[in-house]
């Protein structure tokens, strides 16, 4: 009765973390920090409920799976604006689209780029290692082999593109790319995104660039695909970008979002969630053109992470294992073994982890990347931040 297919997806890494931590009970007295989930603890600004709030007569709608063209031209215009992109390239109503979040329509390009063969072979999907769950997904959806590129501290976590067999390369459907990196934070520079454009077109596959970090940064904003794609010309061809509201405006709880790039996944985009898809109610819609219209907030959430980050360097700079990425809200340490400090710092200190292997699969060299490593979300005010960070150096050096 159950599709074979799906068996692998296995279990979300909370619920796995859950089982880590098990039998170990947090010392008392102690209020407990989650530094685990990458959830922001500051919350949307105001515009975001007063626009809700403006258009709740529209909750008896349907909403268009397409969203409308405020939405479109308020995002187009925001990505001219943030990427420099050249006056006329992005056509609003052929190269954006609005998703409910970025989770389900990275999942849905595994159907979007389906194919039984390619390249003479099985198909396969790319993707570093670590990983965002979703990308896995895509993978076994599409009935395509998932390929795990392991994203080393020698190759600034980013996957070797030295290391692309042409035999992979062939059978390649999809590649995706974090970046800012998640969870190290690093920052994919113009001249490796120009590489893998090439390469996705001359192999023709899909390249799904996830920016959904973009907006957090310290120091110059990170470059794009889609500015780079407009340099090296042939339109959006083969590359898709996501963007999300839940890291760059604190709402991850309104489920909004957007694609944008090569028209004919927007358009086949479009279709699937006609089909069977959750388009963005109205009011939510409403308020997210607000928000993408806003900078202001931004440069507050900016700053906020900014401080968080000056107590981490404060506090933990200088450290085995630890370096202070350029973007992000995480730090990715390497404890040496993720698991066992984990446990530690939840049994000593009440402060919960993620264990790096949680989000990485064992590579073609029989080794887990990720098991070396935590991760900290440093998503909390600046108080508690600093008092969590106190209570990592503590257990940890």
């Amino acid at each position: 009765m159950l599709n074979p297919d799906l068996g692998p997806l296995g279990e979300y890494p909370f619920a796995r973390l859950v089982s880590i931590l098990d039998g170990v009970d947090p010392p008392a007295g102690l209020e407990p920090i989650a530094f685990s989930i990458g959830e922001p603890q500051m919350g949307p600004p105001p515009l975001f409920a007063e626009t809700m709030s403006s258009h709740a007569g529209l909750w008896n709608k349907y909403p268009p799976p397409i969203g409308d063209a405020a939405f479109r031209n308020a995002v187009a215009e925001w990505l001219v604006r943030r990427y420099d992109l050249p006056g006329g390239l992005l056509d609003p109503d052929r190269h954006v689209l609005p998703v409910a979040g970025t989770r389900e329509p990275l999942y849905h390009m595994g159907f979007l780029t389906a194919q039984t063969v390619k390249g003479g072979g099985s198909p396969a999907v790319c993707m570093p290692n670590p990983f965002y769950f979703s990308y896995r997904g895509a993978a076994l959806v599409g009935r395509a082999e998932p390929v795990y590129l392991s994203a080393l501290a020698e190759n600034d976590f980013l996957p070797d593109l030295d290391g692309l067999s042409e035999d992979l390369l062939r059978r390649t459907t999809l590649f995706f790319l974090a970046t800012p990196t998640n969870p190290q934070g690093t920052i994919a520079p113009a001249s490796y995104l120009r590489r893998l454009i090439t390469l996705a077109r001359r192999y023709d596959f899909l390249l799904v660039v996830d920016e959904c970090y973009a907006e957090i940064y310290r120091g110059a904003p990170p470059t794009g695909g889609l500015a780079v794609a407009a340099e090296m010309g042939e339109g959006f061809d083969n590359v898709v970008v996501f963007h999300s509201l839940s890291k760059r405006s604190s709402a991850p709880g309104a489920r909004s979002g957007f694609i944008a790039g090569d028209e004919r996944i927007i358009k086949r985009h479009g279709q699937l969630v006609s089909m069977g898809g959750a388009p963005i109610p109205l009011p939510v819609l409403h308020a997210s053109t607000a928000l993408w219209r806003d900078e202001d907030h931004v440069v507050e959430a900016r700053s906020r992470y900014e401080k968080n980050f000056r107590a981490a360097e404060e506090i933990l700079g200088g450290r085995p294992g630890v370096s202070i990425p350029p973007a992000g809200f995480f730090l990715w340490i390497d404890v040496g073994d993720g698991e066992a400090a984990a446990r530690r710092l939840w049994g000593e200190a009440a402060v919960k982890a993620l264990p790096g292997n949680l989000m990485a699969r064992i590579d073609g060299s029989g080794t887990n990347p990720g098991d070396p490593y935590l991760r900290v979300a440093l998503v909390y005010d600046p108080e508690t931040t600093r008092e969590g960070l106190e209570r990592v150096a503590r257990v940890l050096w």
